[in-house]
């Protein structure tokens, strides 16, 4: 599987590196791998992260997320 450095995995899904690095202090963020003194995303959880945050409104009382999954699958 291929695996991203932060600075790549920021750029797949959108978001600044500095964004994942505060998201690995609280735990919302992708789920990443440490190997040794690295961090490294695999690109398969980053696209499950991503159809995760899929949305049919803006409010969550109103979300749709069996909707939302199924156009994901």
């Amino acid at each position: 599987m291929t695996k991203l450095n932060t600075i790549d995995a920021a750029k797949h899904i959108g978001k600044s590196s500095s964004w994942l690095n505060k998201t690995r202090m609280t735990g919302n963020g992708p789920v990443y791998l440490k190997i040794g003194g690295g961090v490294r995303y695999e690109v398969a959880d980053l696209d499950a992260w991503l159809a995760g945050k899929r949305r049919t409104a803006i409010y969550d009382h109103s979300n749709d997320n069996v909707r939302a999954a199924a156009y994901a699958a």
